[in-house]
């Protein structure tokens, strides 16, 4: 059946049906497209306001270039739904981000149009670079190369390296600046202020056009022209701007700023940049949400707002009448202002993420003790062991997956100094329908063999509250705490606060057989299967190890000498995790215990929700029912879990 509300579009399922249409049709085609997204993420879920942000840009792009021959990298990756839509990926969008679907991501594997995967930010100057280079070395001087970053991916240490090395190299690179003045909240820094001024400018902006076409023909003269051209241009910017251009200043023609929601001129310019060589920036201004009125105005609330009523614009929630357990995120941020207004040293630092990690808790109540520093976890764990040398109390508050980016600065700014920064890691173990990119499977492993290091897990929202209130005690160097993305267990979790010690476990029931230990919010999973079984007669002992670093040694060597039969839960990866550490333990004290571990094996874990990506890697509930069934005894006896 025809569908008349969308008379462009069925027609469309690559970029070669798009070149069969005019210009004029393409804000049609725009109209369309960005009402498909709603359509189907309203229904489905997933990220919104950053690619209704860039229907047009990612029209005009595909109008204008050869893709995939052409080089189109995506950056951050949550922009590119009209995209895939515009890609072959049209019938099967409504399975994005869902459980053996699409990613919500680029993603090399999906699609040939998909250049580079982008689960992160600012890696797009650096990989299209690549990509030029590359393309130079192989004779391939018609092939295009084009970066769109954009959602406050500017801000990070990388895009500015990639810039850098790019201003020296005779690419053939285009970098379309998606100029939102938005990451997921609202950018900040310097650069936001200064690409403010930029599209601010009247003076620029009255100027700019006239005197870009007579640029663009003096520039066909020839190479004495052309660098002639290059002199004038800068000139004009810098004067009118009153200040250098950034970009220039880096070896990069740029060109803007430029109406990012006006398709038939965007096409237009992006088809006249192919022709000119070089290193080149076009600087688009757009509107995050963009064509639907809620998520213009709310641009944070709308970023990836779950379902919703596209007509109303009523975000549904699952309704209960029960009182529901916390995330753990808000427990992060009431509890970091709880200490903060007891302990004057405390400090709180998000790299661009205060509403992802609640951050925005303590920036509201205090904002001068509060950071947002920009997408820059580097610069935000070294800016926070600049502040630990002055005697203050840093709560580094980083998502797993992306400390990963500041790894080397947690080595040697901090735990080398042996600073006490705490890093409360969120979004631990499976992050859910984000997918790969942002999976929290590696800090277990990779902040255990650092020296100085505490490596901690809470098990519900109360033991959270007690790592924090015990990371910032006098001369508790660096701390590593790490929670999960998503609700605790506890509804009456605001209770007094408690010191605990470092290093020390706790037993959660004894048991016969076989013991269970587990770290972090996973150890649920085991309460529930104690429970479970010892409905059916098996009593397996069950700890909570809270601490990887350092080990409960008391607590293992109790675990070692009375049972031979040992399961690790956890919800990170199996090489170097906890279950590797209880490995190691057993082997240095000679233990000849069987040791089953359950968590996330050596390989990358695509998207799904939570639950199903528990159960797929053998870690849930049932996981762990079945694991202790295998070498367990069923009595008769009373339960001796507690």
């Amino acid at each position: 059946m025809e569908d008349i509300t969308r008379p462009l579009l069925p027609n469309i399922n690559y970029p070669a049906d798009l070149k069969q249409y005019k210009e004029q049709d393409l804000e049609q085609i725009c109209q369309e497209l960005r009402q498909y997204i709603i359509d189907v993420v309203s229904v489905n879920g997933g990220h919104f306001g950053a690619s209704l942000g860039v229907v047009e840009l990612t029209v005009a792009l595909h109008y204008a270039l050869n893709t995939p021959y052409d080089k189109l990298v995506w950056d951050v990756g949550h922009q590119a739904y009209g995209h895939k839509i515009l890609t072959g990926r049209k019938s099967v969008f409504h399975t994005n981000r869902i459980l053996n679907g699409i990613s919500g991501f680029p993603k090399i594997s999906e699609s040939e149009y998909d250049t580079f995967g982008v689960g992160h930010s600012s890696t797009s100057i650096s990989a299209a670079l690549g990509m030029a280079v590359a393309s130079h070395y192989k004779g391939e001087t018609d092939r295009q190369h084009v970066a769109v970053i954009g959602d406050g991916a500017m801000t990070a240490g990388l895009a500015f390296e990639g810039l850098n090395h790019a201003g020296i190299e005779n690419s053939n690179l285009l970098v379309i600046l998606n100029d939102n003045c938005m990451s997921i909240d609202p950018n900040v820094g310097a650069l936001k202020e200064y690409l403010t001024s930029i599209t601010t400018s009247k003076s620029y902006n009255r100027f700019r056009d006239d005197i870009s076409n007579v640029l663009i023909k003096l520039s066909e003269l020839g190479p004495n022209a052309h660098k002639f051209v290059k002199k004038i241009e800068k000139s004009i910017k810098g004067t009118l701007l009153k200040q250098s251009n950034l970009f220039e200043a880096l070896n990069f023609r740029y060109f803007g700023p430029v109406d990012g929601h006006d398709v038939q001129r965007l096409a237009q310019v992006i088809s006249d940049l192919k022709d000119i060589p070089g290193p080149k920036l076009l600087h688009c201004v757009t509107v995050k949400g963009k064509g639907f009125a809620l998520a213009e105005k709310d641009q944070t609330k709308w970023h990836a707002p779950g379902l919703f009523d596209k007509i109303t614009g009523e975000i549904k929630k699952p309704a209960t009448d029960k009182p529901q357990p916390p995330k753990y995120q808000d427990v992060f941020g009431h509890t970091l202002v709880e200490l903060a207004e007891a302990n004057k040293k405390i400090v709180g630092i998000t790299p661009a993420m205060p509403s992802g990690s609640s951050m925005n808790i303590m920036m509201k109540a205090m904002p001068t003790r509060a950071f947002d520093v920009g997408i820059a976890e580097q610069h935000a764990v070294t800016f926070s062991a600049g502040l630990a040398t002055q005697g203050l109390v840093p709560f580094c508050n980083i998502y797993s997956s992306f400390m990963q980016r500041a790894y080397d600065q947690v080595i040697h700014d901090v735990a080398i100094q042996n600073l006490n920064v705490v890093f409360c890691l969120d979004r631990a173990g499976f992050a859910g329908s984000d997918g790969a990119t942002h999976h929290g499977a590696y800090d277990l492993a990779y902040m255990r063999c650092i020296p100085n290091m505490t490596v901690a897990a809470p098990m519900n929202e109360e033991e959270l509250r007690n790592l924090m209130y015990t990371a910032q005690q006098e001369n508790a160097g660096p701390f590593s705490i790490r929670y999960p993305r998503g609700n605790g267990v506890l509804t009456d979790w605001k209770r007094p606060f408690k010191t605990l010690e470092i290093g020390k476990g706790r037993k959660i029931c004894d048991g016969e057989d076989v013991a269970i230990l587990t770290i972090g919010h996973v150890g649920n999973f085991a309460v529930a299967a104690c429970k479970e079984l010892n409905s059916e007669g098996i009593h397996p002992a069950h700890y909570d190890m809270r601490f990887v670093k350092p080990l409960d040694e008391a607590l293992l060597h109790d675990v070692f000498k009375r049972y031979k039969n040992v399961i690790t839960v956890e919800d990170g990866c199996l090489q170097g995790g906890m279950g590797s550490a209880v490995l190691e333990f057993m082997a240095d004290h000679q233990y000849q215990s069987q040791v089953l571990r359950l968590g996330i094996p050596d390989e990358f874990i695509d998207h799904g929700e939570q639950h199903e990506l528990w159960a797929l890697c053998g870690f849930d509930t049932n996981a762990i029912i079945t694991a202790v069934k295998k070498t367990a005894v069923r009595r008769t006896t009373a339960t001796i879990a507690s």
